[in-house]
């Protein structure tokens, strides 16, 4: 019998899974192949719908800890960026510098509670999503905080994108989210991650 797990997701509407039709979004499939395959993973969907790192920078110290037990086995994801990129007013709404401020913060105390993994964030046809990625990996690795790109992927992930421009143009359906959990949970970051291999900050190998 393995050791519960308690993991908290902290995110936007793409790690809350919105526009799926059957409510698991990709954090719902991974979790549910987990305990489908003998884990006892408790997961707590802290995805919020336009949220940007500036919101997650405000909120996930308070969400963690009430979640959180000191004696329990935690882990710590989080996957944000995508609402910094979005245009308003002809800017971004988070500029690229606040955006890395801000996961330079968050990261470098989340790593000391607990093993941390950022999965990188997608968005269709989001020009600033191509420079953010880059750079938050960058920051990941300097941190040794390991970092699953998941861009690259969406952008050539069919169902995804098709799904996507047949609802609001952002967020895919049941397949798109389907795509996106083989992907994660195929990583070999997600693996070491979740079985305690990266047992922190210092430790843990970056993905380069």
């Amino acid at each position: 019998m393995t050791t519960p797990v308690r993991i908290c997701f902290f995110g936007d509407s793409l790690v809350n899974g919105t526009g799926d039709d059957d409510g698991l979004g990709w954090v719902g499939r991974l979790v549910s192949r987990e305990r489908r395959g003998g884990r006892d993973v408790t997961a707590y969907n802290l995805g919020v719908r336009r949220d940007t790192s500036a919101d997650i920078a405000a909120r996930w110290r308070e969400e963690a800890r009430r979640r959180l037990p000191r004696d329990c086995d935690a882990r710590l994801l989080f996957s944000f960026g995508a609402n910094d990129c979005i245009e308003e007013a002809g800017c971004a709404r988070v500029p690229l510098e606040e955006t890395l401020a801000h996961a330079q913060e968050i990261l470098r105390e989340a790593a000391t509670l607990a093993p941390v993994l950022m999965v990188g964030p997608f968005l269709p046809d989001v020009a600033r999503i191509d420079r953010l990625c880059p750079q938050l990996q960058r920051l990941c690795a300097e941190q040794r905080i390991p970092y699953i790109e998941t861009h690259g992927f969406a952008a050539h992930c069919g169902v995804l994108l098709s799904e996507a421009a047949a609802g609001d143009g952002a967020h895919p359906n049941s397949g798109g989210y389907a795509a996106l959990a083989d992907f994660i949970g195929a990583a070999p970051q997600w693996r070491a991650w979740l079985d305690g291999a990266l047992t922190s900050a210092k430790d843990a190998p970056a993905d380069r």
